[in-house]
Formats: C-alpha cells, sequence, structure tokens
C-alpha cells in the first residue's frame, strides 16, 4: 500500500486534532534545538517531534546569529549605552514570540527549532535560552557527503568531506560535554532508520514528553515548508522499493563516493569516524 505523502496545507495538525484529550503538562517546557550537520537526518527527527501533540517544530528560521551581528554591526550597545543582556532579552523577545505564536496557534505548548547553521552558534543560543535542551543528530561522513553532493552538488560535497562535517559534529559535541545531564543528547541517524521506535521512544524520554505512537505517522500531519523534501522521500521510496516511511535505504549511501571523494572523507574526518564507530569495514 503507498505511504501517503506530507502536506504543508492540508491535514490535521498534531495537537489540533484531539480537543477531547488534554494536553500533557507534567514535561518540561524549555526549547528544544535539533542540530548537527547538513544531510544527516535532522529533518527527520524535526518531523517526529512536530508530530507529537505537545511539540511545535516548524521551519528553519536560521537568522539568529545575523541577528546578533546586525546588532553589534550597528553599534547599538556603544550607540545607546545598552548592556548585552539587555540585547539577549530583546532578540529573545523577538525570536522567542514568533515561536510561540506559531506555536500556540497549533494547539501546542512547546516548541523546537531545527536549523543545522545554528550548530556553529551554540554559545549564542545557550545565552539565549539557558534551559534548552539540544538534540544532536549525528550521521557517518561518508553518507552525509553522498547526500550532499546529491542535493547541492560536488563541489559542497568535497567541502564537506575535507571540513564541514567534522567542524560540526565537532563543535556539538565539545558544547554538549560542557552541559549538565539532561540538556544534550547524541541521536545516530543510522539507529533511528533502523529501529525507529526504539530511538523515538529514547529522544521523548530525553525531552520529558510522554510517548506517542502518532511521532512515526508524521505523513498524517501537516508540517510547513516541506514540498521539496515530501517529493525527495517519495522518489527515494521508489527507488530502493522500500515503502515504509522511514526507510534505512539511505544508510551506506556513501558507498558509491568516487576516489575523489572518498579521499577527502579521510583526510577531513578519519579520526572522528573512528572515534564515533564508523569503519571502514562497515563498507
Amino acid at each position: 500500500m503507498p505511504t501517503p505523502e506530507l502536506t504543508n496545507s492540508k491535514g490535521p495538525t498534531a495537537g489540533s486534532d484531539a480537543p477531547d484529550r488534554p494536553l500533557t503538562h507534567g514535561a518540561a517546557s524549555a526549547p528544544i534545538f535539533v542540530i548537527g550537520c547538513a544531510r544527516s537526518g535532522t529533518t527527520l527527527v524535526r518531523l517526529l517531534l512536530d508530530s507529537h501533540p505537545n511539540i511545535s517544530a516548524g521551519a528553519e528560521t536560521k537568522f539568529l546569529p545575523e541577528l546578533e551581528r546586525m546588532i553589534e554591526r550597528a553599534n547599538l550597545d556603544r550607540k545607546f549605552d545598552l548592556q548585552r543582556a539587555y540585547l539577549l532579552d530583546r532578540m529573545r523577545e523577538f525570536y522567542g514570540t514568533i515561536q510561540h505564536d506559531y506555536m500556540a496557534r497549533r494547539g501546542k505548548r512547546r516548541w523546537a527549532e531545527k536549523t543545522p547553521a545554528y550548530t556553529l552558534h551554540l554559545p549564542l543560543i545557550d545565552e539565549l535560552y539557558p534551559d534548552a535542551q539540544f538534540v544532536h543528530v549525528i550521521r557517518d561522513a561518508r553518507d552525509v557527503v553522498a547526500s550532499t553532493r546529491d542535493r547541492w552538488g560536488y563541489r559542497a560535497a568535497l567541502g564537506t568531506a575535507l571540513s564541514k562535517w567534522r567542524r560540526y559534529v565537532t563543535a556539538a559535541r565539545a558544547f554538549g560535554r560542557r552541559l549538565p545531564a539532561g540538556r544534550y543528547h547524541d541521536l545516530r541517524y543510522e539507529a533511528l532508520v533502523e529501529d525507529p521506535e526504539t530511538v523515538a521512544r529514547e529522544l521523548l524520554a530525553f525531552l520529558n514528553e510522554p510517548w506517542e505512537a502518532q511521532v512515526l505517522a508524521y505523513d498524517q500531519y501537516s508540517h510547513a515548508d516541506l514540498d521539496q523534501h515530501v517529493g525527495l522521500q517519495e522518489e527515494r521510496r521508489r527507488s530502493a522499493e522500500d515503502r515504509r516511511l522511514i526507510y534505512a535505504s539511505r544508510v551506506r549511501h556513501g558507498a558509491d563516493l568516487d576516489p575523489l571523494l572518498r579521499m577527502a572523507v579521510r583526510l577531513g574526518g578519519r579520526r572522528l569516524m573512528r572515534e564515533l564507530g564508523y569503519t571502514d569495514s562497515q563498507r
């Protein structure tokens, strides 16, 4: 039976279609940030979270670092004799209002943000939201490079192989080591697609949210800004002849890397890959 496609404008929002079922208020209400190198599975994690009746995970915002740079370029602190704490409050008010209002319109009580670029700006995020929880999605560098090549071309793939994957993973893990328990969680893409329920249960337990089986049926709900993602998912299911909603056919996708990209991955990330347990014997 064909898998229904995701929709942007049609279908219920998770949480909005069950008015007779109260939201769970025992879980934490801290913001959630899904981080990691692009093409690591962060969108899949966003979809799982956005399908939970308590959590709203909208489209990528991307603008927090640029907002900070704009404030710095304008020298607002000097011109108006402003303290950093005041500027952070105004940034938090602007950004948080957008997230909160979107969340409230959807009948939810907690918001999440998935923007891979924020992985390189985690100290700023932590200043803004010192109670936030971070979910770091990690994927084999070879598969990230292959996915980058397919999505953005060879030059982008080469840059990811030589430095980007290592830079993002290293930054997130170093940040996570500095946080107290309960604020940072590593999630392996490979484990998620091989055993979605177990990994999703672990994720929700980390977030102190109740288990909801509907997170594994995210295609039944409306999610913002995903037209292109829907098409890519359906194309991959057809090509792999795998009709499961969460398919594992992209694991070891990097097996078809050409010699130059393979060498670039070894130069850029071999030590970190070994540290993470990604070995040559897996190919």
